[in-house]
């Protein structure tokens, strides 16, 4: 049935976006350059050309630099795109505007992909027949009385995985793989690790095919989903019925709310799916180019590219800003989520002119956003042009992806000499946050992330792999800091393989055992690989995903990885408020933290060569236990001292060289020597009782 023509009127600009109100549906969108606006509504996603277009008039649609128009009784479910024309002239003043491209509305939170041409897009002229569009949407969500899980950051314990990749592969049993819906059935999983928060990687609708011509050509897409066109908009690729995406993510955030996990967003606020001068016409670029990012200083037609993605989002002009804000309220707010992780959010600290700000305004918008006061804000603190800004983020809340932890643990556990800064990073960074009022809580540990080497191939593999890729293997990093324990790659030498395995539980228990907040990358407690592929941002397929079929033959790691957990959980002295002193304690009468050497209290300080270190933590709470670990990289055994408490004795919990690596409190064996060996690359810990 054919749709229209539909009455408008003047509508209002207060709220930007496609909104269903009182006698139909108020539109509003941004430009203050454009001279020309048109409105295009279309019946269905794959409608090849619209049923109505509108031109607005600006004496009576257009307030300051927004234009708006009311439609009258359009019904739901309609999509829609807008037209503008203007400048053109790109070298003096960065204008873009091209008449004949269909753009996507920045503020629509329900948006289709099904006949974007990326390639079309990037070329000049008309692409209304294959461009993206919003889609009015009614919002009745019932949240059933959802409530975020009451769970402080510095007791958190992160999982870092991919919506899509988490229940793609066929052993993951699916109906719906790859999708929202499918990561409900996999909760009890999550619950059963026993992990407070998924971190999930981008899940703001992105650009699958934002990928380099080579790239593309081997079939392969953007995976990661680091090319984000709409910030308000949950990825349609991620819905069983793209209508309903918004519902279908939120119906996850509910499910996981309900296990007591909470939600954290990994969120692209630094570069944008529209990439550099080369890139598509989306949204941003043509309708205010010169306002949205950074351009060049002398050539307006060139992009100032500290991301390595083409372009960077002009965070602080204070339009973008307020943008940027409403976004991160929308998602805290209408879609519950408990966080957000910002990549490269270095360059969000950048100015107007480049620059790095002290004080940049939408950092310390973040920081002290009364409606963002209960999110958790974690920051990717450095860009690709060499701003690196750990431990130097604004105010209290920031917390950051501690790279310095990353590689100096790394660093220790392949071998390399030197302990001063493994007891640093291990005790919570004090000498990054220390001396600004920040605590242990602002750093997040991690080993492994999506980017670079699973915890198995850091094991396994002194070069990356990534041929794969299409780029010739010049793409990510080269840097490492692995070890593949004397064989490159896959072996079936069994010594070997022992070895690293229990080189992927000494990273593990080192990071539980760590002031601060551990990060896991979804499937190392599984020992999952991508066959020494450190840049799999295009591997859409069993490279990237997590295979299930490998829970039960690594059962043992995974058992593992579930009892350090459970120990960290069970040790309020593993989650301290405030920075070890030294000091002695006025409970215990013992200090917070001792370090020591293979002998007690001569921990090798300043030593060229020391590869061993251990530390003895005082209970933090009444009935818990003092803990006392032992780390030794060398690659002979060592003969340790015990320490001994009167009326306690020691038992051990965690020996990774162990058939039986960590052990619950009923089944740990009491220790009545005052020295044992301690085998070569391995972690052992005990817990002080009372006898």
């Amino acid at each position: 049935m054919a749709l229209g023509p539909f009455e408008v009127a003047t509508g209002t600009w207060h709220r930007a976006g496609a909104r269903l109100v009182e006698g139909g549906v108020n539109f509003c969108c941004f430009s203050h350059t454009a001279t020309r606006v048109e409105l295009l509504l279309f019946e269905q996603a794959d409608s090849q050309a619209p049923f109505q277009t509108v031109a607005l008039d600006p004496r009576q649609h257009r307030t300051f630099f927004f234009w708006h128009l009311l439609v009258r009784d359009l019904p739901e479910g309609i999509f829609y795109g807008w037209r503008m024309d203007g400048s053109c002239d790109t070298q003096r003043t960065g204008c873009r505007h091209d008449p004949g491209k269909l753009l996507l509305d920045p503020w629509a939170s329900t948006v289709s992909d099904r006949l974007w041409d990326r390639a079309r897009a990037c070329q000049p002229g008309d692409n209304v027949a294959s461009a993206m569009r919003g889609q009015i949407v009614r919002d009745n969500y019932d949240w059933e009385g959802d409530e975020h899980p009451p769970i402080p950051l510095v007791d958190a314990i992160i999982y870092e995985l991919h919506v899509g990749g988490f229940t793609r592969h066929p052993s993951a049993r699916a109906e719906h793989p790859g999708s929202f819906r499918a990561l409900i059935d996999k909760i009890p999983y999550l619950q059963e690790l026993g992990i407070t928060h998924v971190e999930l990687l981008p899940i703001m609708a992105f650009d699958v095919q934002d990928a380099p011509p080579k790239t593309r050509e081997l079939g392969l897409e953007n995976y990661w989903g680091y090319s984000t066109h709409s910030f308000f908009a949950p990825h349609p690729g991620y819905a069983v019925d793209q209508s309903r995406a918004r519902d279908e993510f939120r119906d996850m955030v509910k499910a996981l709310h309900q296990a007591g996990i909470g939600v954290i967003l990994d969120v692209v606020f630094n570069h944008t799916a529209e990439g550099g001068a080369a890139g598509p016409i989306m949204n941003f670029k043509g309708m205010d180019n010169e306002v949205f990012y950074h351009l060049g200083f002398e050539n307006r037609a060139q992009y100032r590219d500290y991301t390595g993605c083409g372009n960077t989002v002009n965070c602080n002009h204070p339009l973008v800003t307020r943008y940027l804000i409403d976004s991160l309220y929308y998602w805290a707010h209408d879609m519950h989520v408990d966080g957000f992780r910002f990549d490269l959010a270095s360059a969000m600290a950048r100015g107007e002119d480049g620059e790095p700000q002290h004080h940049a305004p939408i950092l310390w918008s973040i920081e002290l956003s009364p409606e963002l006061a209960r999110a958790h804000i974690i920051a990717e603190a450095w860009d690709a042009a060499g701003l690196y800004q750990v431990g130097d983020f604004p105010g209290y809340r920031w917390a950051e992806w501690n790279g310095n932890y990353r590689d100096v643990i790394r660093s220790f556990v392949r071998g390399d000499p030197g302990i001063d800064e493994v007891a640093t990073r291990i005790a919570g960074s004090s000498d990054l946050y220390q001396a600004r009022g920040r605590r242990p809580g602002n750093s997040i540990n991690f080993i492994t992330c999506h980017d670079g080497f699973t915890l198995n191939d850091l094991v396994s593999y002194n070069e990356k792999r990534n041929h794969a890729n299409g780029e010739d293997n010049r793409d990510g990093h080269n840097d490492n800091r692995s070890w593949n324990c004397g064989v490159e790659g896959p072996t079936d030498d069994p010594a070997i393989i022992a070895l690293r395995q229990r080189q992927t539980m000494n990273f593990i228990a080192i990071l539980m055992l760590s002031q601060g907040v551990p990060m896991i990358l979804a499937g190392d407690e599984v020992l999952r690989t991508q066959r020494g592929n450190n840049n799999s941002y295009c591997q859409n397929n069993e490279l990237s995903w997590f295979d299930w079929s490998q829970v039960e033959p690594n059962r043992r790691m995974l058992d593992f990885t579930r009892g350090l957990i459970t120990l960290r959980r069970r040790h309020r002295n593993l989650r301290r408020r405030h920075f070890l002193t030294g000091e002695v304690e006025r409970d215990h009468g013992l200090p917070d933290i001792s370090w020591h050497g293979a002998r007690l209290n001569r921990a090798a300080w300043g030593a060229a060569d020391a590869r061993l270190l251990a530390f003895t933590l005082t209970a933090h709470e009444d009935g818990e236990e003092h803990l006392h670990v032992i780390m030794n990289m060398n690659d002979k055994s060592a003969l340790c001292e015990l320490p001994q408490l009167a009326g306690r004795q020691w038992f051990r919990a965690v020996d990774t060289a162990d058939q039986r690596p960590v052990l619950p409190p009923p089944e740990q064996p009491g220790i009545s020597v005052a020295r044992l060996m301690v085998v070569a690359r391995s972690v052992m810990v005990f817990e002080s009782r009372a006898t």
